[in-house]
């Protein structure tokens, strides 16, 4: 295979990768058909960070991947210098592909004297250069409004819902939100697994305590059916495995979670094993490694997607037609 992907009037397509996520990369490029673009990179003593390309990326339309796993400030800075090296070289485009977007749950201020976290990370990918933004499943669908100029919002929900038909009874199905805020994204899943009903939990947040809620109580039909808890990521787990729990106490038959991104910072893995999910569904846009599996946990490939998205992109198509026109 070639870096090079040709394309119309002499365009080229080009992915290039950081290390955060060197599988999903490489599963991206299978499904474009090309190679990654060679790239070094490595870190100094004092942990500053090299990056350099292989081969020439002037005029090429370049795709910079990277996921925002932890050690998230690492990866968020690899990605900036890549694009910053990508502009330097030439290029004739820049896409930045980031399946998880660091920093995506600061988007507002909830007290005075607090940054707006996600504005500032999008307003540094626009200064090292970026044309374009991609991500999946933002936290905020405004987050796309800090960008002044084209984001690609992509959404897992067919990849997930696509298996949750063939592990559950579609005509026995409560689709529960963990928290009414997320009710719209709930009513999307229903849809999708055939009209059932919805629920959501009633839970309490303290703003000055980071991953701490409590589940209250589940309002809604969750009483002998199966439901599917859906949510856009699990960090530590507590909100997810508390909802599990609250659902079960209700009278509910199973309860499976579905979730896009993989946080799973301790204790995520003990909670989720321990709360009773039959089963927890997740995409590959954040690394998994081995520590972090468990038996009730699948893993799904988010790679298909992504390649679609990047080569609608490149050949002037309609990244909205992935999805119905919704995204």
């Amino acid at each position: 295979m070639t870096s090079f992907l040709p394309g119309h009037a002499e365009r080229n397509l080009v992915l290039v990768s950081g290390r955060a996520h060197p599988e999903l990369a490489h599963d991206v490029a299978d499904e474009l058909g090309i190679d990654l673009l060679p790239t070094s990179a490595y870190d100094f003593a004092n942990g500053e960070i090299y990056v350099r390309f292989g081969e020439s990326v002037r005029g090429a339309d370049v795709f910079v991947l990277q996921s925002h796993t932890a050690p998230i400030n690492q990866w968020i800075m690899e990605q900036l210098l890549m694009v910053d090296a990508a502009k330097r070289a030439s290029a004739k485009t820049i896409t930045v592909v980031q399946p998880f977007w660091g920093y995506g749950r600061q988007d507002k201020k909830h007290r005075g004297r607090e940054p707006i976290s996600a504005r500032l990370i999008t307003d540094l990918f626009s200064t090292a250069g970026a044309d374009r933004l991609m991500s999946v499943d933002l936290h905020a669908a405004q987050t796309q409004g800090f960008f002044d100029g084209p984001v690609d919002h992509l959404w897992a929900m067919p990849i997930l819902t696509d298996y949750v038909r063939t592990r559950v009874d579609t005509g026995n199905v409560t689709v529960v939100s963990p928290d009414a805020g997320r009710i719209r994204v709930a009513e999307q899943w229903a849809a999708k697994l055939g009209g059932g009903p919805l629920a959501f939990v009633h839970k309490t947040r303290d703003i000055t305590r980071p991953n701490e809620s409590v589940a209250n109580r589940v309002v809604g039909d969750v009483e002998g059916r199966d439901c599917v808890l859906v949510d856009d990521l699990i960090d530590t787990g507590g909100t997810i495995a508390e909802a599990v729990k609250v659902c079960l106490a209700a009278g509910a038959k199973s309860v499976m979670v579905a979730a896009t991104h993989g946080v799973l910072s301790d204790p995520a893995v003990q909670r989720l094993s321990e709360c009773g999910a039959s089963e927890v569904v997740i995409t590959d846009t954040l690394p998994i490694p081995a520590e972090k599996r468990f038996s009730q946990l699948k893993v799904l490939s988010i790679a298909p997607l992504v390649a679609r998205a990047i080569r609608e992109v490149f050949d002037d198509g309609s990244v909205t037609s992935l999805f119905d026109g919704n995204a």
